[in-house]
């Protein structure tokens, strides 16, 4: 099961009363109700959010979204609710029996905890099903390739909400305006992370011009402008150029970027995405970067016209790439060629793979000590980079690429 089908929603608990307890994942409503109220003393009822680790009778061991396991123990009185997610309110929830609980589920407990918060006696336990995620992840998985867009950054006016990004593909460029409302749910990458997981809640003021953003919502007739159910945006780095050494002990990679002309060091992580471009994979590309193929444009390959994001691509990747549609670059029979999906059917590389003087280009996070973590790095790239020595060939590469914003950027 993909990283992106593991992932693990983040609730919080919004509500004092089990019949209005409010839930809130990211990037999905689940109960909502009134701030919950602090009371002192023995009455206090703690609450703990997380997914079961083990089932044994009347005793759940909880994994929480943060500090160590709790164990629960659920009593016959014990209110055991299940509910869907998306919901707004308990009034659809379900009683269900202890026996109904696997591990995996997400529940939100409600009980009398120890003195060393080690363990729990539960009064109430809302449950969301391992499965019912699962089934949504899917579902928002094809909704963010259908309805989702994404480029860069080329203006931002937070007064009015809206963000312009551009993307260009093999077909030529594109603008789009996205709209935002005070229900548009708006998060960001973190500085070095890869996970979509640990974007954090954020506004339009965080977003600046040459940043990445995706967002999904519904588009006017022209494809101009979109209104968003969600954004997501992120800064990231392109860099060009050919390796200078490879350390496998510390998964680091010193790259001269031909374009910045300066030495940088990355670094590769689990969630790093490796792939090396068969050479006449490479070739075609190069073509099309000079316009040499039959309704080619010029230029940089897609900012995100794929409606993937990152681990969707890798995990669910639409049709396409090579053999694939009949045009032998990633699009369908007469559409334009898309590089997300050719590039996820080029092999898979590892750092051992990787030599001093071979050409890469690469996406990496914005990093800290000036040492990112790479989110996609392509190798036999030289053709590409012979045939637009001057261009940001690295804007190929999009952080959608390794899954993302869906609910869970990996989307996307």
């Amino acid at each position: 099961m993909s990283a992106f089908r593991n992932r693990l929603l983040a609730i919080t608990l919004c509500a004092a009363s089990t019949a209005s307890t409010h839930l809130v994942s990211k990037g999905y409503a689940m109960p909502c109700g009134q701030q919950p109220q602090q009371t002192a003393g023995p009455s206090t009822v703690s609450r703990r959010i997380g997914a079961i680790k083990a089932v044994n009778g009347a005793q759940i061991t909880l994994t929480p979204d943060s500090g160590p396991d709790v164990n629960v123990t659920v009593q016959a009185t014990t209110r055991i609710v299940r509910i869907a997610p998306g919901e707004k309110d308990l009034k659809n929830a379900a009683p269900i029996q202890l026996r109904e609980l696997q591990i995996g589920d997400r529940i939100l407990v409600g009980g009398k905890a120890s003195d060393d918060s080690l363990s729990l006696v539960a009064s109430s336990v809302v449950v969301m099903k391992r499965s019912d995620l699962e089934a949504r992840h899917e579902q928002d998985l094809q909704d963010w390739q259908k309805r989702g867009v994404g480029g860069l950054v080329n203006a931002v006016d937070a007064a009015a909400g809206t963000v312009t990004v551009s993307f260009s593909s093999f077909a030529g460029k594109k603008n789009i305006v996205i709209h935002s409302s005070n229900t548009t749910v708006i998060r960001r990458y973190a500085p070095d992370s890869v996970k979509f997981d640990d974007a954090k809640p954020s506004t339009l003021q965080e977003v600046h011009p040459g940043d990445q953003v995706r967002a999904r919502g519904d588009r006017n007739a022209d494809g101009t402008e979109l209104t968003a159910e969600e954004i997501v945006s992120g800064t990231f780095r392109n860099i060009a150029g050919t390796v200078n050494s490879a350390d496998a002990s510390s998964s680091t990679l010193s790259v001269h970027d031909v374009l910045a002309k300066k030495t940088v060091m990355v670094k590769i992580a689990q969630d790093s995405q490796l792939r090396q471009l068969p050479p006449e994979m490479a070739q075609r590309i190069a073509m099309r970067l000079k316009g040499t193929s039959a309704g080619a444009a010029p230029g940089a390959a897609s900012a995100s016209s794929s409606g993937t994001n990152a681990q969707t691509t890798r995990s669910a990747s639409p049709a396409g790439g090579m053999g694939a549609g009949g045009n032998g670059m990633g699009g369908r029979t007469g559409g334009a060629p898309d590089f997300q999906q050719l590039l996820s059917r080029a092999p898979a590389a590892s750092l051992a793979d990787l030599h001093k003087g071979d050409a890469v280009i690469i996406l990496s996070t914005e990093g800290t000590a000036g040492v990112g973590t790479v989110i996609t790095l392509v190798s036999g790239v030289e053709p590409i980079l012979q045939a637009a020595p001057s261009a940001s060939s690295a804007a190929l590469l999009t952080p959608w690429s390794l899954g993302g914003p869906s609910g869970d950027l990996g989307g996307p």
